[in-house]
């Protein structure tokens, strides 16, 4: 569950936290400021993703601790706050918090091989495939970045020449832009900014939950 409260904005110790912590990764440095970590980072997302629930759905608050059992980076701690908001596998609203300040996102983080096929066949098909190239162009032209983990060519049984050659790469498609920390971030304002992105990224989310959620 996620603590209960009212959002009343990111306060700038939280983007402060995270650029101390980027120089001081260790478990130690950790417990002596973890009363800031609380109050300036995990309170508010736990208090925006509440206040936003209504309209999106549940949210999830990730850990602070890095799984570092196959990384080569022992560092504890991620360098970043995220909060998402699940509406279907792999699929959903983002909302992250690092020393550069906010930044929010949506679309298709992880997929299963049905579902990357099952987006192929999508994209593929010439109405739903032009549906999600206006949908992307909208958003880019609102200032998002269109991205995603992709292929270095198009895929097995489509032609290289194929109107939307470059979609059919994607193995996952997500929508995101920074913010930083304009002066709203310290505000209750912020949930407004945040909501009114994630209602820019809705028709994407819709989109990717018809054909592969």
């Amino acid at each position: 569950m996620l603590a209960m409260g009212t959002f009343t904005g990111f306060p700038a110790a939280g983007p402060a936290f995270y650029a101390d912590l980027e120089e001081n990764n260790t478990k130690e440095w950790w417990a002596e400021h973890r009363d800031v970590y609380e109050r300036a980072v995990r309170a508010p997302m736990a208090a925006l993703l509440d206040g936003l629930s209504a309209e999106f759905g549940v949210g999830k608050v990730f850990r602070p601790n890095r799984d570092v059992r196959f990384s080569r980076d022992k560092s504890p701690y991620k360098t970043a706050q995220g909060g998402f908001v699940q509406t279907a596998e792999g699929i959903g609203y983002y909302v992250h918090l690092d020393a550069d300040g906010l930044a929010v996102g949506a679309g298709c983080h992880t997929a299963a091989p049905a579902q990357v096929a099952r987006f192929r066949e999508a994209v593929d098909a010439a109405g739903d495939g032009a549906t999600l190239e206006a949908i992307l162009e909208s958003l880019r032209r609102a200032g998002y970045a269109i991205e995603g983990e992709r292929l270095k060519t198009v895929p097995r049984g489509y032609a290289t020449d194929h109107p939307r050659a470059e979609l059919l790469r994607h193995k996952t498609l997500t929508a995101g832009r920074p913010f930083g920390t304009p002066a709203w971030l310290g505000s209750a304002d912020a949930l407004e900014h945040i909501r009114a992105s994630w209602s820019e990224l809705r028709p994407l989310v819709e989109w990717l939950m018809g054909h592969l959620g």
